[in-house]
């Protein structure tokens, strides 16, 4: 395998964008499949959309993986969800992926899901194409997206290309480094006509030229030298500054067409291979699990120690399902590989090359490959090596659940089952927990939005048969200090022999931003006792104490969060002080003290974004007003409107039936996590009042 001429690559973006249907026109172009299906009506549903809750929805729930050919190149194509709910997905590709594709409509443009998708691709440094769709759509503006890719993204986004003709007219594209004219006949458009540039539109193609010529002289001074002495420029050169740009600096090159008619998809393959990064480019490390704060180089070499990170996990009728990406080495068919995290060895007895729900089986996977195994028993995240402490690889990140509800199964029969189901989807997605509620008993599910876990409650019932009784949704609340408050607390307990005896003094209260990023954590322990005045060996005992109190905080039980703890000095007792004695003290004066910090609640706030026609404005804002939601930003373009607002998750339930009452049907939303804010004083009574009902003992 020749790893210059290998591609990992995502195709990520908004919902609805198009990111499925241009994944499909991918593998019909390249022969991957013979017949092209569409996301929604009829037909067998798209390939990559292959769980039936997905053909129904017309939705993308889980990243679907497939392999294919393009002129001589091997492509790794993962096509991702656009629904918030289900950016574990994303988040899991992104991270073993070279290069992603980033779909936006030509009317929408850049939306809230596109900024999330954006700050993924940044946070694993993962080089980029934008890919206008939909340019026959009404209002289609290819230029207007290509300046919110730059202003709202903060990416140097340039047309590569610009459309001959627009909206239902779109009939092809302009390229501006060949300088012809690109049109694609056929039932299917896979024959491409190439042709000169229609001499009407000349003019403004070779000023687009000199636009993106200007642009990319920024990345070279040999292009500079150029263009200030009026050389002559090769085809060659430009393709060579924009490989450089796009892997090394943040460059975007920007490509128009429109998957579902077609058009300008082959031409976005052509760039894949061009200019997205082959696993040779990228520099990739591990962590040295003996010294954590050394880094060790992975090199895409096959002859190499084999380093492979196991990224996603997927359960069916044949057993586990292990997606792992190859960093280094080989996986050998077989063969034995150690668990880093769990030191356990592992036999890799069959590895698969994945078409979406379809396998192939191969000897071995090398390095810049995604394969996946069959059979193994471990989690997402997992590295895999030869031999015990050779290297980890740095895992995901992991968003934290905000909403939760009650899940019952309603025979006895099913409890088994449903334990089976929980346990397995747990395992697959990071961002679904499942605990029991203590004073409740109940089984509660956590997860990232209502759609996320209506999908798995609706998977319980037909994968496992088990019919179950769903609580109503309820919000993730957080305590968080608003004064701080100096504490001076002693615990004396005198039962019989040794006693327990701790005082500790100090003070605690909010932590500033600059404390929070110091701290990368929600609480933040300081040890400022000098003197011996308590021994070192019981501070430890003191933070668990303080630790202890922040799972269930003593306003309503919720976790605490923004909590600075410094201890500052304090008295113990030669026989009566103990670990205990002091980690009981902390627990005591958190729980009886925490209330002169005058705590506050916190709510989830959603960041809304609602399109719909304007006719409807008027009572879209006014509701989301009586929801207690703040509108940030309104825009109309054509009959449609845009409306961007923060609402809190409580008041968002049901939000979509309401929505569509409305607007008769046309109105569409989504939303993503903002920001936690405080909740107003008449409602955190009515929280705080309802909790007490709530964790009475039955």
């Amino acid at each position: 395998m020749d790893l210059r001429k290998v591609r990992n690559i995502g195709i990520s973006a908004h919902i609805d964008s198009g990111k499925t249907t241009l994944s499909e026109r991918i593998l019909f172009y390249a022969g991957r499949i013979h017949k092209i299906e569409d996301v929604r009506g009829g037909g067998d549903g798209a390939t990559m959309d292959f769980m039936e809750l997905e053909k129904e929805r017309g939705i993308t729930i889980t990243s679907a993986a497939t392999s294919l050919k393009w002129e001589g190149h091997s492509i790794n194509l993962i096509d991702t969800p656009g629904h918030v709910d289900f950016t574990v997905e994303v988040e899991r590709s992104l991270r073993v992926l070279d290069g992603a594709v980033l779909v936006l409509c030509s009317v929408g443009g850049v939306q809230s899901q596109s900024m999330t998708v954006d700050r993924q691709m940044k946070r694993y440094n993962v080089p980029r194409l934008a890919f206008i769709n939909k340019m026959d759509r009404t209002g289609a503006n290819p230029e207007s997206v290509t300046a919110q890719v730059r202003d709202k993204l903060g990416a140097d986004a340039v047309m590569m290309q610009i459309p001959v003709g627009r909206e239902e007219d779109f009939a092809g594209v302009i390229d501006l480094i060949t300088m012809k004219a690109y049109f694609f006949d056929g039932s299917n458009g896979e024959k491409i006509r190439v042709e000169e540039i229609p001499a009407a539109q000349a003019e403004e193609a070779a000023e687009a030229r000199t636009h993106m010529l200007e642009a990319l002289s920024m990345y070279s001074d040999e292009l500079m030298e150029l263009l200030l002495s009026e050389g002559e420029v090769s085809e060659k050169l430009i393709h060579k500054i924009i490989r450089d740009a796009t892997i090394n600096q943040g460059f975007t090159p920007v490509y128009l067409g429109s998957a579902y008619k077609n058009k300008g998809v082959q031409l976005l393959i052509d760039a894949v291979t061009r200019y997205l990064p082959s696993p040779l480019d990228r520099k990739y490390s591990a962590i040295n699990p003996k010294d954590a704060t050394e880094r060790i180089a992975l090199e895409s070499d096959p002859s190499k120690p084999f380093v492979g990170m196991a990224f996603k996990i997927m359960d069916d009728e044949f057993g586990q399902l292990t997606f792992v990406r190859v960093y280094q080495g080989t996986a050998k068919k077989g063969e034995m590989y150690i668990n880093q995290r769990t030191g356990k060895k592992d036999r890799f007895s069959r590895i698969v090359k994945m078409h979406s729900d379809k396998r192939e089986d191969i000897d071995q996977g090398e390095a810049g490959d995604i394969v996946a195994i069959m059979g193994l028993d471990c989690a997402s995240g997992d590295t895999y090596a030869p031999e015990a402490g050779y290297a980890t690889l740095e895992n995901m990140f992991i968003a934290e659940p905000v909403i939760k509800m009650s899940i019952n199964p309603l025979t006895r029969e099913g409890i088994d089952r449903l334990g089976k189901a929980l346990q397995r989807f747990r395992k697959e997605d990071p961002t679904f927990n499942v605990f029991t509620d203590e004073e409740t008993s109940e089984t509660v599910i956590a997860g990232m939005g209502e759609l996320h876990l209506e999908i798995y409650v609706e998977r319980i019932r037909r994968e496992y048969r088990v019919e179950v009784e769903v609580g109503a949704p309820k919000v993730s609340y957080r305590e968080a200090p608003t004064v701080p408050y100096a504490f001076n607390h002693t615990r004396k307990k005198q039962t019989g022999g040794s006693g327990q005896y701790g005082c500790i003094m100090g003070t605690m209260g909010p932590m500033t931003d600059e404390e929070r990023e110091e701290a990368g954590a929600e609480f933040m322990f300081v040890d400022k006792v000098v003197g011996g005045r308590i021994p070192k060996n019981f501070i430890p005992a003191i933070e668990k104490g303080v630790r202890n109190m922040l799972t269930k905080g003593p306003l309503a039980g919720f976790p605490v969060v923004n909590l600075k703890f410094q201890l500052e000095d304090g008295k113990y007792h030669d026989v009566d002080s103990s670990d205990m004695a002091f980690m009981l003290t902390a627990q005591e004066l958190m729980r009886e003290e925490f209330g002169r910090m005058k705590p506050a609640l916190l709510e989830p706030i959603m960041l809304v974004e609602i399109e719909c026609p304007d006719s409807f404005q008027g009572s879209v804002v006014g509701n989301v007003s009586s929801r207690r939601g703040i509108v940030t930003s309104t825009e109309t373009s054509g009959k449609m409107c845009k409306i961007i607002a923060d609402v809190p998750l409580a008041e968002t339930f049901g939000y979509s039936t309401d929505l569509r009452s409305m607007t008769q049907g046309q109105g569409t939303f989504t939303m993503e996590l903002s920001k936690y804010r405080p909740v107003p004083g008449n409602i955190q009574q009515e929280i705080i009042a309802e909790r007490k009902i709530e964790l009475q003992p039955a």
